[in-house]
């Protein structure tokens, strides 16, 4: 196959056809060719889905919105009046959690704020079912 020998030739040697053949080329090309017209096809199915229809709630009710800031000393202030032990904080949560509908919950550390206060805080938040919980001015930690 790869060699092709002429016995017509008067020198009494054959002679050497150096051609390559491209035959097992073609052969897989064509196998590719046919395993990617097949697999296209499962490509374009469609898959029916059932949305749920229904009007979005009216925009117009906004959630109740607590701020808590910390402060460079790591004080918390709740809705700008600060609170001196850290039991206040949890009774105020306990209210919050009693709601029928809990208010979103904005944390906004000071760069210079203790991780602990933070992390307590937070933690608060979580314990007392507040999922609606947000950390604000994180812009001023990009300097």
């Amino acid at each position: 196959m790869g060699m092709n020998t002429n016995s017509s030739s008067n020198s009494g040697d054959p002679e050497v056809m150096a051609d390559i053949n491209t035959t097992p080329l073609i052969d897989v090309m064509l196998v590719l060719l046919i395993m990617l017209i097949i697999t296209i096809p499962i490509q374009l199915h469609a898959v029916n889905l059932d949305l749920p229809v229904g009007s979005p709630p009216p925009s117009s009710v906004l959630p109740d919105i607590v701020k808590i800031d910390i402060d460079a000393k790591s004080t918390v202030y709740w809705q700008g009046v600060a609170l001196t032990a850290p039991q206040e904080l949890e009774t105020r949560m306990q209210e919050l959690a009693a709601m029928p509908v809990r208010p979103e919950v904005h944390i906004r550390p000071d760069k210079a704020a203790s991780y602990e206060t933070f992390a307590r805080v937070l933690s608060d938040t979580r314990r007392f079912g507040l999922n609606k919980v947000g950390v604000i001015g994180s812009e001023q930690f990009l300097e």
